[in-house]
């Protein structure tokens, strides 16, 4: 395990070793180049990235939750990921969730220690009694904050499944994960600064966990988000919408479908493109893990009488 004055994610950029002597457009040009190089990290994990999205929607779709838990810039990625997830897919706010060293001041302001405990890691997966239905995914760009690995610890000895995020490999937490996730942003443009490429690396795969998971787990049809809870006229309206374009009706029809379906958009998709009843629906998306494009293949089978 390298010390920490040579992790990667530490060492100077030669690259930028002049950044101080460049005018703005020089410093855009230099940020921008660096950052071309995250893609291409993120690329060379995605069989991990992949794997952690099966791990995610299985979570899901068992009743668990997806658990992040990071410090400083990793910790506050995690909540912002977590907290976009309710209005983005209608999930309930408990099922994704975000945990940050020092608690909610954590976010707008440095707590100083609280990532150097991992007692308190251990805690909080106490507290929120992870167990064998939860995948946990530890975040710390040096791969070794001690909140992060005692809470994978104590998630891993709890039954949860575990995944390590770090940019630096190999890594005291990638050693304690089921899947390590480490893309090698390579040294910051302002050593150490990794809020930069390691921070825009950590959003991506954040991004790709989630996303993947719901998509997997019905939340979209194409790429249309179908779990709108259309509380507000604007949610109205684009359900609507939605319904119009995806099973062909006219606004009438679509305003009755969401009508019968008691407003739940997914529902109604099967209702106007298989043309069966609200109960038809529900349980056709039961069978097929809420997945419209399934449920209406399989209304088609068997009207068909095809019961493949």
């Amino acid at each position: 395990m390298p010390p920490e004055d040579h992790l990667l994610t530490e060492a100077r950029n030669p690259r930028s070793e002049g950044i101080d002597a460049l005018d703005a457009a020089g410093i855009v040009a230099l940020m921008n180049a660096e950052d071309a190089k995250v893609v291409e990290a993120v690329r060379a994990e995605s069989a991990a990235i992949a794997q952690a999205i099966e791990a995610a929607a299985a979570a899901l779709r068992a009743g668990g939750r997806i658990v992040y838990v990071g410090a400083g810039t990793s910790g506050r990625l995690g909540v912002l990921d977590a907290s976009e997830c309710p209005p983005t897919f209608g999930t309930p706010p408990e099922r994704v969730v975000g945990v940050i060293a020092g608690g909610e001041p954590a976010l707008t302001r440095s707590i100083e220690g609280a990532e150097d405990q991992p007692e308190a890691g251990a805690a909080e997966m106490d507290r929120l009694e992870v167990g064998p239905r939860d995948l946990v995914v530890g975040i710390a760009t040096s791969g070794r904050t001690p909140f992060v690995l005692g809470a994978v610890e104590r998630a891993r000895q709890r039954g949860a499944r575990t995944a390590g995020l770090a940019c630096n490999r190999p890594s005291r937490l990638g050693e304690r994960v089921d899947i390590e996730i480490a893309p090698l942003v390579g040294p910051e443009v302002i050593a150490g600064s990794t809020r930069l490429k390691a921070g825009t690396a950590t959003k991506m795969i954040l991004n790709m966990i989630t996303t993947g998971a719901m998509v997997l787990n019905g939340k979209t049809f194409g790429n249309r988000m179908i779990d709108l809870t259309p509380v507000n006229e604007k949610l109205r309206m684009r359900s609507r919408r939605i319904l119009r374009e995806l099973a062909r009706v006219d606004d009438g029809c679509a305003e009755r479908l969401l009508r019968e379906s008691g407003m739940r958009l997914r529902t109604a998709l099967v209702m106007g493109l298989a043309g069966v009843g609200v109960e038809e629906a529900d349980r056709l998306l039961a069978e097929n893990r809420n997945q419209v494009r399934a449920a209406v293949a399989a209304a088609r089978r068997e009207a068909s009488g095809d019961a493949r």
